[in-house]
């Protein structure tokens, strides 16, 4: 009999530092900075973003969001078999300890359950969806706990206007099950490495510091034109994969990075805007939570309603992008 991933439960979480443009403004006048609300909103839709505190790890971010996904799926935590963390922003430097294992130990999870992360930027999580879906389907897993986690206010240079108003911190989770029903009906990764430098952070680790400069660098517009291009592409091979056309989908939830993106992937995919579920305007662009955070926001809201079409989407530094066709 065929085995399947179904959601059946999802989280998210935002620090309770909230920023709203005003309030970034100030602070970045201070340094010498000159922006505005007008400045921001006009250009990527968001009009605050969260931070984390001094004492808060990604760790703990995906922790909290990942108590919701749990408590929604109605399961047992020690019943989890796989936990797998999309992130950009992990605990410790290098990656390791995975922040996947250390969230485990945070969830008191002592069975047999395996834990690794996932590091595709913007696309992680699409990107860990794809492989939770192969895992469950192969039989390999049965309950696999996917979390997309940052903190990019951590690796901001808050003296460059072009990135530092455009980023936030956050978490979004999903429980995934086996069953016998069709729910990830398709999914997509790409990746093409020639086009790695235009979102990157350029600085190395040499002789246990960082060379080069350890903050976030973006060409906005060649970002822009890219993602929209890539996401139309991998938008309708998902959908022919699933057997699914453009105007079966109920809702598209691609990653939050700028409403004018969001936007014209809608147009070119023929999705109308009030079938795209937004949410950068409340937190920016959280990279691998963008994801998850508006699945569980439309999904908590009332939007999004059992047996719909979903197309879930992420594009990001790599360059790395994907999506996924799904019937929630």
């Amino acid at each position: 009999m065929s085995v399947f991933a179904n959601i059946t439960g999802t989280g998210s979480y935002l620090p309770m530092n909230r920023v709203d443009n005003f309030q970034l403004t100030e602070e970045l006048r201070v340094k010498g900075v000159e922006t505005s609300d007008e400045w921001i909103f006009s250009r990527s839709g968001i009009k605050a973003r969260h931070f984390a505190s001094a004492d808060e790890m990604t760790s703990d971010l995906a922790v909290h969001a990942a108590h919701q996904a749990i408590a929604a799926a109605k399961v047992d935590v020690q019943d989890i078999d796989m936990i797998i963390v999309a992130t950009s922003t992990p605990d410790n430097i290098g990656g390791f300890p995975s922040t996947a294992c250390i969230v485990q130990h945070k969830l008191g999870i002592t069975s047999n359950c395996a834990a690794f992360d996932v590091q595709a930027v913007c696309s992680g999580f699409v990107y860990g969806l794809h492989l939770a879906n192969a895992l469950i389907s192969s039989g390999a897993n049965r309950r696999i706990l996917l979390i997309g986690a940052e903190i990019f206010s951590r690796i901001l240079n808050f003296e460059d206007r072009t990135t530092c108003v455009l980023f936030g911190d956050g978490a979004g989770a999903v429980i995934l099950e086996a069953s016998p029903t069709p729910g990830i009906l398709s999914t997509a990764v790409h990746a093409d490495g020639s086009q790695r430098d235009i979102l990157c952070i350029p600085g190395h680790a040499k002789d246990g510091a960082i060379e080069g400069s350890g903050f976030l660098v973006m060409d906005g517009p060649a970002v822009f034109k890219l993602a929209v291009k890539v996401l139309e592409q991998v938008g309708y091979e998902v959908l022919q994969k699933a057997n699914v056309e453009a105007s079966q989908i109920d809702w598209l939830i691609p990653h939050q990075a700028n409403i004018r993106i969001m936007q014209g992937t809608a147009k070119k995919l023929g999705i109308a805007n009030d079938h795209v579920i937004v949410t950068v305007d409340d937190h920016g662009n959280t990279s691998a939570a963008s994801v998850p955070l508006a699945l569980d926001h439309g999904i908590r809201s009332g939007k999004i309603q059992r047996g719909q079409h979903l197309l879930l989407e992420g594009v990001g530094g790599g360059f790395a992008w994907g999506a996924a066709c799904v019937r929630y």
